[in-house]
C-alpha cells in the first residue's frame, strides 16, 4: 500500500565557500526522464482553517467547521526529524491521541470545546498504512453517538492548529496531547545509537551499486540509495531542501573519504547547512536519501518531481533508465 504525503519544499538557499575546487558543467548522467520514475505527491489540503478554528476563536462559523468529523481515508507513516515516524491522513495532517482518554476499553474524553480545538476523526473509511498493523484500527461510539476511529485502542484526532499537511502544532499540548506513533504508542524519535570512540560525524560509508534500471549508483552504508535535487545548487554550493522537505529526504551525514568507494574525489566536500547540520556533498551537489525507500536496492525516490535523482559515481545526475 503506498504513502502518500504531501509536503511543501521551501526554497532557501544557503551560500557556502567552497575551499579548493571549482564546481559546475554538466551535471547529467543521461537526458531523458527515467521510465516509470514515480509520480511527485499531490499536494496536500492547505489554508488556515483546514481543520477548524484555532482554540478558543470567537469565530462561531470556524469552531463549527473544526467540530465536524472527517474521516483519515488512506493512512500514512511520515518521519518528522524532531518526533520520528507519526500517522498522518491521506491529506498529511498529523494525527492525534489524548492521555485522558483510554484504550482498554476504548473512550474519548474529548467533548464540547475540546472537539472544536481537537476534531474527532471520523471511523469507517480509513485504511492502514503500508507498514502497519492494520488489526490495530478499530472504532469507538462517542457520546453523541458518532463513531471514532481507534487505533490500539486510542481515539484519534487532528488538531485545529494545524493549518497545512505535515504540522505538527499538537505535540505535547497541555502535556496530554501526542502525535500517533503507528504502533498506536506515543511518537517519539528513538535515541540514535552510540558512535564508536573517534568515529565523529564523519562515521558512516558511501559506495558504488548497481540496479538493472540506474546502473551504476551511489548508496550509503546501509544500501540505501543516495540521491540529489535539481532545486540545489553545486556553485555555490547550497540546499534548497529544508523543513518539510528535508524530513522527507534527510541528509547524507559527512563520510570520510577513506569510506567513500569508487566515488568520484572531485568537489567531496562538505555542506554547512541552515538548520546546523552539516551534509555530504559530491561534486559539490549535496546529497540525501529517500524516507520511501524501505529497503536497500529501492529506488522509490528516483524521478520523483522531475527534480530528485540519483547519483553516478562521478557525482552526476541519473536520468536515463
Amino acid at each position: 500500500m503506498g504513502i502518500k504525503r504531501g509536503t511543501t519544499l521551501a526554497a532557501v538557499a544557503v551560500v557556502v565557500a567552497l575551499t579548493a575546487t571549482a564546481c559546475g558543467g554538466d551535471d547529467t548522467a543521461g537526458n531523458a526522464k527515467p521510465a516509470g520514475a514515480a509520480a511527485q505527491a499531490p499536494a496536500a489540503a492547505s489554508g488556515a482553517g483546514a481543520y477548524g478554528s484555532d482554540y478558543g476563536s470567537d469565530s462561531g462559523a470556524g469552531a463549527a467547521a473544526g467540530a465536524d468529523a472527517k474521516g483519515a481515508g488512506q493512512l500514512a507513516i511520515a518521519q518528522n526529524e524532531q518526533i520520528g515516524a507519526l500517522l498522518t491522513d491521506s491529506a498529511g495532517f498529523t494525527l492525534y491521541r489524548f492521555d485522558k482518554d483510554t484504550a482498554k476499553p476504548p473512550k474519548s474524553n474529548c467533548d464540547g470545546d475540546c472537539a472544536k480545538a481537537w476534531p474527532a476523526v471520523q471511523a469507517g473509511d480509513a485504511t492502514a498504512a503500508a507498514g502497519m498493523d492494520a488489526a490495530l484500527l478499530g472504532e469507538v461510539v462517542r457520546t453523541d453517538g458518532s463513531k471514532q476511529l481507534t487505533v490500539a485502542g486510542w481515539p484519534v484526532y487532528r488538531y485545529s492548529k494545524d493549518t497545512k499537511a505535515g504540522e505538527t502544532n499538537g505535540q505535547g499540548v497541555g502535556g496530554t496531547w501526542f502525535a500517533l506513533a503507528p504502533d498506536g504508542k506515543k511518537a517519539a524519535k528513538a535515541a540514535a545509537p552510540a558512535a564508536p570512540a573517534g568515529a565523529g560525524e564523519a562515521a558512516g560509508a558511501l559506495t558504488v551499486a548497481k540496479d538493472p534500471k540506474l546502473g551504476e549508483h551511489i548508496v550509503d552504508g546501509n544500501g540505501m540509495t543516495v540521491y540529489r535535487f535539481k532545486k540545489d545548487t553545486a556553485w555555490p554550493m547550497a540546499s534548497n531542501c529544508t523543513g518539510d522537505c528535508v524530513a522527507k529526504w534527510p541528509v547524507v551525514p559527512p563520510v570520510d573519504k577513506a569510506n567513500a568507494k569508487g566515488i568520484v574525489e572531485k568537489g567531496y566536500s562538505v555542506l554547512d547547512r541552515p538548520d546546523g547540520k552539516k551534509q555530504q556533498a559530491i561534486d559539490c551537489w549535496p546529497v540525501y536519501t529517500f524516507t520511501g525507500d524501505k529497503k536497500a536496492g529501492d529506488i522509490n525516490g528516483q524521478g520523483v518531481g522531475g527534480t530528485w535523482y540519483a547519483v553516478s559515481p562521478d557525482g552526476k545526475l541519473i536520468t536515463t533508465s
